[in-house]
């Protein structure tokens, strides 16, 4: 530790220019001290280009001061973002999770700095990428200078995280808590229904792929009792622990990976980022990997859970996006509900509350004017509601509606059926 040459986050970002493109670690392993420090030099830069996924913590990009200085062009729009990703100083590039280390290694992105959050180095010089390897791995390996924030919470996990330090060109060490989410705050009775309802259709043996919120954690409170479940999954959050404690989750029947619960990144409480630290149980994966459809396909029984903020009555399923606004992105959807519809047993499932928190029904009998589709009617197969599970595979534009009509909130019902012969007479 003595012989590492630590130096400020002021002096770190002094190698950044105007026009750089500069790649932001995301999630739990946001670097906030850093970006803030990058932040402050705006008065002396211009066209600095921010590239990331997810950003947890407490920034502001949307201060007005900001905007002459830094574009924030989003691959996965975060809270933080959204204003910026729907406003003429930020943007949204489309595109599946799993191929965003191609746009870096392809020079279609091609990456100045990487700004990344890493555990102490170990005794023999190598740093973990910790709670997300994701689309960071292959930032690192492209970016022409990289600035560490060295923290002793960073867990250090197993798999595809590590970085020597020599690697790094400046360290800054910077002790801080990790930001925190906490999915199982969200639940209603409605998600609690939801739960259950997918529960029934996951047999022992199954692998599991969790998408991200409350949903996949109110599931995994139900599956207690099965036995030989496996993971290969983009990210993690606390719901996992229990199972894999009590060894409901013990990945025996895996073809690939087996013995391991793989993972891209995490998004938890503390309690979880102490749980991955230094577990070999736990492999973190270069998204490219996780998320390749032709690898997800090989575990059988594949089971991937994702959610949506409206579906139409053809099966369309649109989870990124309020009309023309940017919500979020396409994430790893798609990747997983293809890769599950070609495994052995597999079963892509969206699942969703019939209704928003406005009482406005999420079956619709069309998407709002401008809104994305990211899983497409071909590729949709299980729909569920707190009304029940029904799968579109197969069936025609008919079928499909009455069968979505039939787990809509039932005081949609009459309209979605109305709908419905206007549409089809």
């Amino acid at each position: 530790m003595s012989l590492i040459n630590y130096i400020t986050a002021d002096e770190a970002v002094k190698n950044i220019q105007s026009g750089n493109r500069v790649f932001l670690h995301g999630s739990a392993a946001t670097p906030i001290h850093i970006i803030q420090a990058l932040l402050n030099r705006y008065q002396e830069l211009k066209d600095v280009e921010f590239v990331s996924i997810s950003n947890f913590g407490d920034i502001d990009f949307n201060d007005e001061k900001y905007r002459k200085s830094f574009f924030i062009n989003s691959l996965f729009v975060s809270a933080n973002t959204r204003q910026a990703a729907n406003s003429n100083y930020g943007d949204y590039i489309p595109i599946f999770l799993s191929q965003i280390p191609q746009l870096f290694k392809s020079n279609i992105l091609p990456v100045d700095v990487a700004i990344i959050h890493v555990s102490p180095p170990d005794k023999h010089g190598y740093c973990s990428l910790g709670t997300s390897v994701d689309i960071a791995r292959a930032a690192v390996e492209v970016a022409k200078y990289i600035i560490a924030q060295v923290n002793p919470k960073m867990p250090r996990t197993h798999g595809d995280s590590f970085i020597h330090i020599n690697e790094i060109d400046s360290l800054v060490w910077h002790e801080v808590d990790l930001p925190e989410v906490n999915y199982e705050q969200g639940g209603n009775d409605s998600i609690r229904q939801i739960g259950k309802n997918i529960a029934e259709l996951i047999e022992d043996g199954s692998t599991l792929q969790l998408g991200i919120g409350t949903i996949p954690d109110q599931l995994l409170k139900n599956l207690t009792n099965h036995k030989n479940l496996g993971l290969h999954t983009e990210m993690l959050s606390d719901g996992v622990i229990p199972l894999i404690k009590n060894g409901a989750i013990n990945n025996s029947q895996k073809k690939i990976n087996k013995g391991k619960s793989v993972t891209s990144f995490m998004a938890g409480t503390r309690k979880l980022y102490d749980f991955v630290d230094d577990n070999p149980e736990i492999e973190v994966l270069d998204i490219s990997y996780v998320n390749d459809t032709s690898v997800i396909r090989k575990n059988n029984n594949m089971i991937a859970i994702n959610s949506a903020i409206e579906i139409d009555l053809t099966g369309q399923v649109c989870a990124d996006s309020i009309g023309t606004y940017q919500y979020s992105g396409i994430g790893g959807q798609m990747d997983f509900m293809r890769g599950a519809s070609l495994s052995q047993g597999g079963k892509p499932i969206i699942a969703l509350p019939s209704i928003t928190n406005k009482g406005i029904s999420r079956i619709t009998p069309f998407l709002k004017e401008g809104a994305g589709v990211v899983t497409t009617r071909g590729h949709v197969h299980w729909i569920i509601t707190e009304y029940g599970s029904v799968n579109l595979f197969g069936m025609n534009l008919k079928q499909r509606a009455k069968a979505l009509i039939s787990i809509a909130h039932p005081t949609h019902q009459e309209n979605l059926e109305r709908a419905f012969y206007e549409r089809f007479k």
